[in-house]
């Protein structure tokens, strides 16, 4: 009979040793065989707000595993779950048996020799490693090791208000280049309209992750790759300039509050297959009809489409488990990854695992809220191939964006600027948490 229990954070932190599946204390590194425990079943699952329904819809279709769901801040970049898992690692018990990241960033710290948390899962689930777009895994690739699973796909899309386009008899950009001259065109003829948004965390991968810039290049778990001044940085850069210069970007972020009103006057921007319903849809309110995507776009003389990707959630197995408890947290893992109960009726991004993913995409014909649906659908679908390589790190790099890019702009400083005194603090922030930075 399944056990259903769910939790605040607080409560559960503090009944940890009790409550959570543990072992003994340990040094570091992977837990000797001897180390990890077997509960003979039960599994607790720690999951952001979100996620509650992936956790009540295994409990619907495995009542037989019992499994308490721990309900975690969801707040991405926040550090309550790290400082658990820190707990954890020094008290050698107390880990959950499968989470949900609220960041991405999470698994760099998950998959150090310092926690070795997130198990190796190339050996234990290689059918369901199969069915994803190696672009799409690559981030939960560590050294040749698969440590996590995506829920969704995140990959950006190139984003516009067809009606717009139509109304005035634009055409739609083939290059990024060309992306940022009719940013200009428009500006100048619609003043108030705008192509971008440079507030948020997520600029960083729309804009430099899409043009290739090395800020997240894990060279191994102590040294990192940063490099401001590489061509591909500098060409974001001189199109970024280009376009907030000539008035065509928003120093807000996508998630401000007041974003609304700035986002019914976005008429094009590169944007993750999310920003379709979440942002569009459900909190902008922009009318059906209206927007749509194509597939993202490539650089000049370069064949192959570029583009950056805006989270993608990541489920985790602990190292810390054996036998039946194991087992159990695996098929919760591939439950909660694959299974159409969670990933295509209830998930609102695209499916990360591949063979779902033509369920999810086919539910957007019922919604008819896109222009030209199967565009978007083809977009959607191809966009995650084209993802330029990023490593999660132990830096944040979403926050030193945000804590430097729009308050240098606001001050009247350039993009230049703002971009040297992001890759300044960038470094500052790498070596801080103990990388060597070349």
């Amino acid at each position: 009979m399944k056990t259903k229990r769910i939790l605040a954070v607080g409560a559960a932190l503090a009944t940890a040793a009790l409550a959570l599946s543990g072992c003994s204390p340990s040094t570091g590194g992977a837990p000797a065989a001897g180390d990890q425990t077997d509960s003979g079943g039960k599994i607790t699952v720690w999951v952001d707000p979100p996620r509650v329904p992936a956790a009540e819809a295994f409990q619907e279709a495995y009542p037989d595993i019992p499994i308490d769901v721990v309900q975690i801040d969801g707040t991405v970049g926040g550090k309550t779950v790290k400082q658990a898992f820190a707990n954890f690692d020094t008290a050698g018990s107390g880990w959950p048996d499968a989470i949900f990241f609220p960041s991405n960033d999470d698994i760099a710290w998950a998959t150090s020799s310092s926690s070795n948390y997130a198990a190796d899962l190339t050996d234990l689930l290689p059918d369901v490693i199969e069915g994803y777009d190696p672009a799409v895994l690559s981030f939960c690739d560590f050294d040749g090791q698969i440590r996590c699973l995506r829920n969704d796909a995140a990959p950006d899309v190139f984003w516009y208000n067809k009606a717009f386009f139509d109304e005035n008899n634009y055409t739609l950009p083939t290059t990024w280049e060309e992306y940022g001259d009719l940013a200009v065109k428009i500006a100048t003829e619609h003043p108030g309209k705008i192509s971008g948004f440079l507030g948020d965390a997520y600029a960083v991968n729309r804009y430099l992750q899409g043009a290739g810039c090395p800020t997240n290049d894990r060279v191994s778990e102590s040294e990192a790759h940063i490099d401001l001044t590489d061509p591909n940085c500098v060409r974001a850069t001189e199109l970024l300039t280009k376009m907030y210069d000539a008035g065509a970007l928003s120093t807000q972020g996508i998630f401000d509050g007041d974003a609304a009103a700035a986002g019914v006057n976005l008429v094009m921007s590169p944007g993750a297959v999310w920003w379709g319903n979440y942002l569009f849809r459900d909190t902008w309110k922009i009318p059906a009809g209206q927007m749509s995507a194509v597939a993202p776009l490539p650089w000049d003389g370069e064949s192959s489409p570029a583009t950056g990707n805006e989270g993608g959630g990541l489920w985790g197995v602990s190292s810390h488990i054996k036998g039946k408890q194991l087992e159990n947290a695996l098929t919760f893992a591939t439950f909660v990854a694959t299974d159409p109960a969670w990933q295509v009726e209830l998930s609102t991004g695209l499916p990360g695992y591949g063979p779902v993913q033509d369920g999810w995409l086919a539910k957007l014909e019922s919604d008819a809220y896109f222009a030209d649906i199967p565009t978007v659908q083809t977009a959607f679908k191809d966009a995650a191939a084209a993802v330029e390589p990023y490593s999660y790190m132990l830096y944040d790099t979403g926050s030193v964006w945000t804590e430097t890019v729009s308050p240098t702009l606001i001050g009247g400083g350039t993009v230049e600027d703002a971009i040297a005194k992001f890759g300044e603090e960038l470094v500052n922030q790498a070596k801080s948490v103990g990388y060597t930075v070349n």
